[in-house]
């Protein structure tokens, strides 16, 4: 038998324990019922991040994007398509450095789109500007 993971719920934010064997199941959250894994990045913001990163058994795939952004617009598509063929092996998540402009400073983001790959609350790896669906799959799975 293999030891639980912590899966962060990306709806309401309670840690939950799942079996990794089970985590290909659609597992739903035990606070709110929520999927734990449903395809399309999350979107969070400085308190869900800290929670996410440090929190999450699974690696953790950020998007530093801006609205403004025409890269980071041309690469959301993509972005989301990628959250379908990573997850539940990795959690993919979306930060808007324009309103999170902390998040982004703290963590050094100095130019945007900006892929930051964390696994157990430190960073692993970081790739700066637009990619495709497939070359963010063979990117993220490369550092894994």
């Amino acid at each position: 038998m293999t030891d639980p993971l912590h899966i962060v719920c990306p709806k309401c934010i309670a840690v939950n324990r799942i079996p990794s064997q089970r985590l290909a199941d659609n597992p739903k959250c035990g606070k709110c019922g929520g999927p734990l894994f449903n395809a399309h990045p999350v979107e969070l913001n400085s308190g869900s991040f800290q929670k996410h990163l440090q929190r999450n058994d699974i690696p953790l795939l950020v998007d530093f994007w801006a609205p403004w952004c025409g890269p980071c617009k041309m690469m959301a598509p993509a972005f989301e398509q990628a959250t379908a063929q990573l997850e539940p092996r990795v959690r993919l998540a979306k930060i808007n450095t324009e309103v999170e402009q902390a998040l982004g400073a703290s963590h050094g983001i100095r130019s945007i789109p900006t892929l930051a790959l964390f696994h157990h609350g430190r960073e692993i790896a970081r790739q700066a500007g637009a990619m495709g669906t497939a070359d963010i799959v063979r990117w993220a799975l490369s550092h894994l």
